[in-house]
């Protein structure tokens, strides 16, 4: 009888997870509306992973250019990845091409997709207008997933009919190297929206952390305050960039300072990641600007980009 009851048990438990994995939606195609570097990247590693995508933007000389990228990108990935093999890399590049298309069309290629990933400009109004007017074209068991990394995923949700069927999902900047995907939850996605997006992110081969709606979600909301705090350590005159640079560097076991860092990801897109954040929560210290990185800004000094930031570049 122990026997009878324990392989019931079981039966039950398997057929309960089949029933819950049923539930999930197995993403196969996927829809990118945005061909710059962050959405041609993530383009990439869903083709490369067995996905058809569908990439979009305003026109074809963006998505040609966009594709070129894609290309260049695929090859060098195949450089290293078959490496006694060229002719399998050549192969690889040719088959993930083939899996990629493009669109200037959103709304006409999202009625069979299972996942449309927005890519676009961080404005919430341009966001938020996109995904209202394809709300109205897509299948109804269509997922819509925003990469944003500063705005609220909820406020871009309500303009959809499908809060439950909405999430973030946080890539990071280059797509086909980096591992860690942010999966960003608010009040309304459901759990088998989080999940699918969980799985998908696994079968891209990254990395998938769990977050819940938070400004700036882990890693920005981590890591802007902390470069922030040095821009202030600098501004007291407690220490000059240069040693500060080399603290977190030699100290820290950081791969570049945190103004090296700004002058990378460019003192704009921090000015406006923090302009964002001190709206929300004016209050709050670690949202408070700085005033010389706000000069710079005003002087189009905004790190590498423009040859010049917190340092000079020739």
């Amino acid at each position: 009888m122990a026997f009878v009851t324990r392989q019931f048990v079981r039966a039950a438990s398997s057929s309960a997870a089949a029933s819950a994995a049923a539930k999930k939606i197995m993403v196969k195609h996927v829809t990118v509306i945005g061909g710059g570097l962050m959405g041609a990247g993530i383009a990439q590693v869903a083709a490369a992973t067995g996905h058809t995508v569908v990439l979009v933007d305003q026109t074809e000389d963006i998505l040609a250019k966009s594709r070129k990228g894609i290309e260049e990108s695929l090859r060098r990935v195949a450089k290293k990845k078959f490496a006694e093999n060229p002719k399998a890399g050549d192969e690889f590049v040719e088959k993930t091409l083939s899996s990629i298309s493009t669109s200037t069309d959103a709304a006409s290629v999202v009625h069979s997709t299972d996942l449309v990933v927005e890519a676009i400009v961080e404005n919430l109004k341009v966001k938020t207008e996109l995904f209202q007017r394809l709300d109205k074209f897509a299948a109804e068991h269509t997922i819509f997933a925003s990469n944003t990394s500063s705005l609220q995923i909820t406020s871009i949700a309500n303009a959809t009919t499908r809060q439950d069927r909405f999430a973030g999902l946080h890539f990071f900047n280059p797509v086909p190297v980096m591992r860690l995907v942010e999966v960003i939850k608010t009040p309304m996605t459901s759990q088998k929206t989080f999940e699918s997006l969980m799985d998908f992110s696994k079968t891209l081969g990254k990395h998938p952390v769990a977050c819940k709606d938070t400004p700036g979600f882990i890693v920005n909301r981590l890591l802007v305050p902390y470069l922030m705090e040095a821009v202030r350590l600098y501004e007291r005159g407690d220490a000059s960039k240069e040693d500060i640079d080399t603290a977190m560097k030699l100290g820290a076991g950081y791969p570049m300072g945190p103004f090296e860092l700004l002058d990378y990801v460019g003192l704009d897109t921090t000015k406006f990641i923090l302009d964002g954040w001190h709206e929300m929560d004016a209050e709050n210290p670690l949202f408070q600007p700085s005033t010389s990185m706000n000069k710079l800004v005003a002087e189009n000094k905004v790190g590498k980009k423009t040859g010049e930031g917190f340092y000079k570049y020739k």
